[in-house]
């Protein structure tokens, strides 16, 4: 089979090796599709060497079917489509101690930590398996993933029909989330410089706001009463982004945190002092966001066409993640692995 390295300095080289067979309590998966994530992007430019090293096979936005499964593996078959929640927790940490294995002291995430799914067939730990509807796209259940970012994060915020809700960062994640948070029944509004993908938000049916022409705080305190957002999601990952998050608070607002900050944003604890504001660290998801995630790509709730970019083959994986390096245009790309 195929399989595409990750070999340092912005390449990926293109492999011959030998399926992994599945072992006991694990399940081979034959690997449709695969999206670039931000992460993925990340390593791409020699950030994460250090974690990844210089051969390795990255990928977790995934979808395909069961190819082959190893013994003292219960509920599956061969077939069956599937997508994998790409973590394996220690299970012995105070964390997983406590029933939050998503954020184990010890995690491991596949396709960083691990080899992961920019190959033909991957082979993996069986609880990470979730099946999905066999008239799904297998095209868009690569985007489950990240939807399930969306649904944790949403789900945290404790988010509730009605409630004013301020997505700042109108990416990938933002934009999931902006959909899952108008599944719920919030009143969205996604503030982001890009006139692209302000653009696509609004062509969703949200409500935008560029924070270069207009003072994003000054205008949700208009639109909504004076009041302020309820549930706001920092998603750009910038100063800006976190002095507009308390600017913009209501009385008892909930901040979600969802982007990762390289560096410590200074953060006007004043504010949440002054209003009652509450603040999340969201990372990752747990088992019921995956589901979720996966009845509302189902359904229809998540516009996967209008995240899709392209679609490229796994030969072609090099230039996919050249063309998405610092395209404005780019949401997400996927590979065709097999």
């Amino acid at each position: 089979m195929k399989a595409a390295y990750y070999t340092g300095n912005k390449t990926f080289a293109i492999e011959s090796v030998q399926p992994v067979a599945p072992g006991e309590g694990e399940v081979q998966v034959s690997v449709a599709y695969c999206g670039i994530c931000g992460t993925d992007l990340h390593v791409f430019h020699g950030v994460m060497d250090a974690r990844v090293g210089t051969h390795r096979v990255i990928g977790h936005e995934m979808s395909g079917k069961i190819a082959a499964i190893g013994q003292k593996v219960h509920g599956l078959e061969i077939g069956d489509p599937v997508v994998i929640r790409p973590l394996a927790a220690c299970g012995a940490c105070p964390a997983c101690q406590r029933g939050h294995t998503h954020i184990c002291q010890n995690l491991k995430f596949l396709g960083l930590d691990t080899d992961g799914a920019f190959q033909q067939a991957w082979t993996v730990p069986a609880h990470t398996i979730h099946k999905i509807p066999a008239d799904l796209s297998i095209e868009h259940a690569a985007l489950i993933e990240p939807v399930a970012v969306a649904c944790h994060d949403v789900r945290r915020a404790r988010l509730i029909a009605g409630e004013d809700a301020l997505v700042i960062g109108g990416g990938p994640i933002g934009m999931l989330i902006a959909m899952v948070a108008g599944h719920v029944g919030a009143k969205v509004t996604v503030s982001e410089v890009n006139a692209h993908r302000l653009g696509l938000a609004q062509s969703l049916g949200f409500a935008t706001l560029n924070p270069k022409e207009v003072n994003v705080a000054e205008k949700i305190y208009a639109q909504t009463a004076d009041k302020g957002a309820d549930v706001i999601f920092e998603v750009s990952g910038t100063q800006a982004g976190v002095d507009t998050m308390t600017e913009a608070a209501a009385t008892r607002c909930r901040i979600v945190m969802v982007a990762i900050h390289g560096t410590k944003p200074t953060v006007d604890l004043f504010k949440f002092f002054w209003r009652e504001i509450e603040l999340f660290g969201a990372r990752v998801y747990e088992a019921e966001d995956y589901e979720e995630a996966i009845k509302l790509v189902a359904s229809g709730a998540i516009d996967c066409n209008s995240i899709i970019t392209d679609v490229r083959p796994l030969e072609k994986i090099t230039d996919a993640f050249q063309a998405l390096s610092g395209n404005a245009l780019a949401m997400k790309s996927l590979i065709k692995c097999s």
